[in-house]
C-alpha cells in the first residue's frame, strides 16, 4: 500500500527508516560548518584544513571493496552498527582534533565508518522489499535522506547564527550522538541476510570485475554521480561567482531541491510504473542536458530574468535526480547474484566515492575556463550516458525490466543473477 505521495507505508521497517533519519540528520548537522568548525578551533589554515580532509577522501575510496566483502559474509546490518559506531568515535574525537595528522586520521575513520553505513544501505532495501517495489522503497528512503539533510542543515545555520566556538563544538556533539541513536535503532532491526536455497557458487572481486554488462551500468552510474555533484560544487560557483548572481538565490536552490525531491519522489516513481528501466536511466540523463543548456541561457539574460531561469534550470535538474535515483539503485541491486550482492554494489559505492574526490577540482578548473566549458563537458558526459543505457538490456536483464511502485498486480520480477561476464 502507498501513501498519496507514492511512498510505501514503514510499518514493520520503522526502526531501519528512523536510524536512516537520524543517521542523516548528523551529517546534515556537520556538512555545512565542516571547515569552519577546524578554522574555529585549530590553528589550521583553510589551505591545510582541506588538505586534511582531501587525503582522507582519497585514502578511504579503496575501502569499498573490504566493505563489500563484509557486506556478503557478516550481513548488511552487523556492517551498518559498525558504520556507526566508527562515525561516532571519529566525529567524537574531532573535539580534541587539533592538528593536521588528527584531522586526517580522524576523517579516515569517519569516511570508513559512512562508506561502511552506505554500503550495506542497498542489500538492507532489496532484503526488506519485494520484486516490483524496489523503485518505490529506493525512491523513498533517497527522500528521507534528502529531508534529514536539509534538517541537520537548517540547524547548522542557526549555530552558525550564533557564531561562537561553543556552538559549532555542540553541533559535532550532538552529530556523535545522532551516529549512537542510529546504532541502537539498528539494534532491533533483523539481520537481513540473503535466504539461499542452495549452496551459492564460488566466486568473489573477480566475478564482480569480470561482469562486463554490470561494469557498463557502473559506467552509467558514475556519470549519473557527475551530475548529481553539480548542485553541491558547480552549480554555486556559477551562480554567486562567474554570474554575480544575489547570494540568496544559492540557498533557494538547495531548498528548491529538497523539496522537489522530499515531496515529489514517490509520484515520479509512480509516473514512471510500467515503463523499462533503461530508458528511464537514459531519460534522467537527458533531462540533465536540458537543465545545462538552461543554466548556458542564464549567462545571456538580466538579472531578474536569470535568477528565475536558474531557478527553473534547478527544477529541471532536480527532475532528472528524481528519475534517475531510484531506477539506476533497483537495477543495480537487482542485477546482482545475492551472494555477491555486497561487493556488486561496492562498486557502485566506489563510483560515488571517487566522483566525489574528483568533482570539486575538475569543476572548479572547468569554471575558470568560462562559463560555458563545465555545462559542455557535463552535457558530453550525460550524452554518452543515455546513449550506453538505451543499449544495456540486451546485455543486461534487469534493464529490460519495467519500472513498477508496488501497485501492479502482475510486477516484472527480475531473476537476482548479474549479467553475463
Amino acid at each position: 500500500m502507498l501513501s498519496r505521495l507514492g511512498f510505501p507505508h514503514v510499518g514493520e521497517h520503522r526502526r531501519l527508516v528512523s536510524a536512516i533519519v537520524a543517521d542523516t540528520v548528523g551529517s546534515g548537522l556537520f556538512m555545512p560548518i565542516t571547515l569552519l568548525y577546524f578554522l574555529a578551533t585549530t590553528d589550521l589554515t583553510l589551505v591545510q584544513v582541506g588538505g586534511a580532509l582531501s587525503v582522507s577522501a582519497l585514502v578511504t575510496i579503496p575501502v569499498s571493496f573490504v566493505i563489500g566483502s563484509l557486506v556478503d559474509a557478516l550481513g548488511p546490518r552487523r556492517v551498518m552498527l559498525a558504520g556507526n559506531l566508527l562515525q561516532a568515535v571519529g566525529m567524537a574525537a574531532y573535539l580534541w582534533a587539533d592538528s593536521f595528522v588528527e584531522v586526517a586520521a580522524w576523517s579516515i575513520l569517519l569516511n570508513v565508518g559512512r562508506q561502511s553505513f552506505w554500503g550495506a544501505f542497498g542489500p538492507v532495501v532489496v532484503a526488506i522489499s519485494r520484486p516490483g517495489e524496489r523503485e518505490t522503497w529506493f525512491g523513498f528512503l533517497q527522500a528521507v535522506r534528502n529531508l534529514g539533510y536539509a534538517l541537520g542543515g537548517l540547524v547548522a545555520g542557526l549555530a552558525l547564527q550564533v557564531g561562537t566556538e561553543a556552538s559549532l563544538r555542540t553541533i559535532v556533539a550532538v552529530n556523535a550522538m545522532t551516529f549512537v541513536g542510529a546504532f541502537v535503532l539498528l539494534l532491533g532491526v533483523p539481520d537481513h541476510r540473503p535466504a539461499l536455497d542452495h549452496e551459492p557458487p564460488p566466486g568473489g572481486w573477480g566475478v564482480v570485475l569480470r561482469d562486463r554488462p554490470y561494469l557498463r551500468l557502473v559506467g552509467i552510474q558514475f556519470a549519473f554521480a557527475v551530475g548529481m555533484m553539480v548542485l553541491n560544487y558547480a552549480l554555486p560557483v556559477y551562480v554567486a561567482e562567474t554570474l554575480d548572481l544575489p547570494g540568496w538565490t544559492v540557498g533557494v536552490l538547495f531548498t528548491l531541491n529538497t523539496l522537489m525531491v522530499g515531496l515529489g519522489q514517490g509520484l515520479v516513481v509512480r509516473w514512471m510504473t510500467g515503463r523499462q528501466r533503461a530508458r528511464m536511466i537514459a531519460l534522467a540523463h537527458l533531462v540533465f542536458v536540458a537543465s545545462y543548456v538552461v543554466f548556458v541561457a542564464v549567462g545571456l539574460l538580466p538579472l531578474v530574468v536569470a535568477v528565475v531561469a536558474v531557478l527553473l534550470g534547478a527544477a529541471v535538474y532536480t527532475l532528472g535526480e528524481l528519475i534517475g535515483g531510484p531506477v539506476l539503485n533497483a537495477t543495480a541491486a537487482e542485477a546482482a547474484p545475492a551472494h555477491l550482492r555486497g561487493r556488486y554494489l561496492g562498486l557502485t559505492q566506489l563510483s560515488w566515492g571517487v566522483t566525489g574526490a574528483v568533482t570539486p577540482v575538475v569543476f572548479t578548473w572547468l569554471l575558470a575556463r568560462g562559463e560555458v566549458a563545465v555545462w559542455v563537458v557535463l552535457g558530453a558526459v550525460a550524452l554518452l550516458a543515455a546513449a550506453s543505457a538505451v543499449r544495456l538490456p540486451s546485455t543486461l536483464s534487469a534493464a529490460g525490466a519495467t519500472v513498477s511502485d508496488g501497485r501492479l498486480r502482475d510486477p516484472v520480477v527480475v531473476e537476482e543473477t548479474a549479467g553475463e561476464p
